[in-house]
């Protein structure tokens, strides 16, 4: 089963900064895409595909290893209702 979950980092400027986070978090077990949108000096996207869930604090853990700050979403804050 393949799942997709999008975090949020802080602190990447570049495509320096997007080659770090990605080789990071695609060393982890599982991983087989990950997808950066980024926004310099703000807090970007990262979108991850793996073939098994990941815990966020694996991927806080590779981002940190890459030097970048993981931002936690709070419980439901992505969840809103459909406009309609």
């Amino acid at each position: 089963m393949t799942t997709t979950e999008v975090y949020q980092v802080s602190g990447m400027t570049c495509g320096h900064c997007v080659r770090a986070v990605t080789d990071e978090i695609s060393s982890l077990a599982g991983v087989s895409e990950v997808a950066v949108d980024l926004v310099p000096k703000g807090v970007s996207a990262v979108t991850v595909t793996s073939d098994q869930p990941l815990d966020a604090k694996q991927i806080a853990e590779a981002v940190d290893e890459a030097g970048y700050e993981f931002v936690p979403v709070a419980k439901g804050a992505s969840e809103s209702p459909a406009a309609g």
